[in-house]
């Protein structure tokens, strides 16, 4: 379902008005093509895994109540989702007033098979260095940051997602990068070669 290459514009059309038209099993292709990318948006907005969590079955629960009325444009489903996804964040945001990331990391990011401490502690640093960093990039470049790569959705997907230009969101990830690496350089000095 998610943009790869054996798969058409058509096929993915037909999932979605099947979906539309309550297929369970679009439904459920639907889900599983999208629900980590959304997950990872909710819990690098957020930064609490239980909030993410909730987000995230929220978000799926308004693309549900939103999909009768969805209108294909031959973009990617995604960045409809996404625009939801960003839309449910700011809600619980608000609503929790919550504006800062409690740090929390999920689980999954650190590697089980790994025994050594000192490696386990030195991830975690590094992870809440970037986090750190992250959060003091404009809410512009922050939301293209998190959107393409704890996303992973494409320039133009993100561009749909936000409703700006392709070259707006390539800029903005740009001056994000080099924002991320002034802030990180003096911590981590190999940052500075690449």
């Amino acid at each position: 379902f998610t943009q790869s290459p054996d798969q058409s514009w058509e096929h993915q059309r037909n999932v979605i008005e099947a979906a539309k038209s309550g297929d369970p099993e679009a439904l459920q292709l639907i889900y599983d093509a999208h629900s980590n990318q959304v997950y990872r948006y909710a819990l690098a907005r957020l930064g609490n895994v239980h909030d993410a969590e909730d987000v995230a079955q929220e978000i799926f629960a308004q693309m549900l109540k939103g999909l009768p009325s969805y209108q294909w444009q031959n973009a990617p489903f995604a960045a409809w989702l996404m625009r939801i996804a960003r839309n449910e964040v700011v809600s619980f945001r608000r609503r929790n007033h919550r504006h800062s990331q409690d740090g929390e990391l999920p689980e999954e990011i650190l590697d089980p098979s790994d025994n050594d401490p000192a490696k386990v502690t030195e991830k975690i640093v590094k992870l809440d260095d970037l986090r750190r960093s992250v959060a003091l990039l404009s809410e512009a470049q922050r939301e293209v940051i998190i959107l393409r790569f704890a996303s992973g959705l494409s320039i133009s997907d993100t561009a749909r997602a936000l409703g700006k230009h392709e070259n707006n969101i390539k800029v903005l990830q740009h001056n994000g990068m080099v924002r991320l690496r002034t802030f990180l350089t003096p911590k981590y000095p190999e940052l500075a070669l690449v």
